[in-house]
């Protein structure tokens, strides 16, 4: 038995990178039986030899027809049309059945016309790496990580509590909301952030087509400040067509904050320029030591 009370005769993990072989290698010892699910034939031989996997395949009725849990772990647009064009008549009555997209609310709603008797819940784990794909799987992934459930009208009291002994399992941390308040909250510590480092890194290109030299001197502040914008370009695609109107409103709010900065450097007030960047430094020092380093 798990620590966190968590254990299932037979997982089935759909999409086998990072994500979902980082989920298998944790859930290794809690599983009876773990099938991974993906296309790529390669990743599936892979997932197989380093037993990070017991059996693989790229047919989905196959892989979870048996499963008592069932995570997608793959780009929000797949998710959505499996839950859409198929899954739900594949699935077995009492299937736990979790998603672990970065968008909610669409996926949700499609979960919420699953058949009865499929338990399913929405999920995000707040994790990652800088490297993609199962030959990064970690099992401590998704250790001290916050991860999101969001219910949905298929989610019944037990499959919220087996969802939650599953993150406890991980030794991930749970935060509990609703699909709109989810998608908001991304859009700000997520979203936003890769579409400025995006516009950051087309601007310096600009830039760049003026004076080359400009990537020579490039070091720590544009290495950290661009790192988002080296993003799957897909993959984010999918993630923001899914959260458009959070994203737009959180962009029309930055380009508030930017014009007041603009203002201010115009005016060549000093003291009113470190006046408006003296608050962001103390919140984000306040944030690191509550959040980042181990304190909280």
């Amino acid at each position: 038995m798990s620590p966190g009370g968590f254990s299932c005769r037979h997982l089935t993990i759909v999409g086998l990178g990072l994500m979902g072989g980082s989920l298998a290698l944790a859930l290794r010892g809690v599983a009876g039986t773990i099938t991974g699910v993906d296309p790529d034939e390669e990743t599936r031989r892979y997932a197989v030899e380093h037993f990070i996997v017991d059996t693989a395949t790229d047919d989905l009725k196959e892989g979870v027809k048996d499963a008592d849990v069932v995570i997608m772990a793959a780009p929000v647009r797949v998710i959505l049309g499996m839950i859409e064009r198929r899954i739900g008549s594949y699935l077995r009555s009492n299937t736990l059945l979790i998603d672990i997209g970065s968008t909610k609310e669409d996926i949700c709603e499609a979960m919420a016309q699953l058949p009865i008797g499929i338990q399913a819940i929405g999920g995000h784990p707040m994790t990652g790496k800088e490297r993609s794909g199962v030959t990064a799987s970690d099992p401590a992934l998704y250790r001290g990580r916050p991860f999101v459930l969001c219910p949905t009208r298929r989610t019944t009291p037990a499959a919220r509590l087996r969802a939650l002994e599953l993150i406890e399992t991980l030794q991930a941390v749970p935060f509990e909301m609703d699909a709109i308040r989810h998608d908001r909250l991304v859009a700000a510590i997520s979203h936003l952030p890769y579409l400025l480092s995006s516009a950051l890194v087309a601007t310096v290109a600009k830039e760049g087509e003026n004076d080359a030299t400009v990537w020579e001197l490039a070091a720590g502040g544009f290495r950290d400040m661009s790192r988002l914008a080296g993003s799957d370009v897909e993959m984010m695609g999918d993630i923001l067509s899914t959260n458009t109107q959070a994203v737009a409103t959180l962009l029309a709010l930055f380009r508030v904050q930017l014009a007041m900065l603009e203002a201010k450097l115009i005016s060549r007030d000093d003291k009113e320029v470190t006046e408006f960047l003296r608050p962001a430094r103390e919140v984000r020092l306040d944030w690191y030591a509550k959040y980042e380093n181990g304190t909280k």
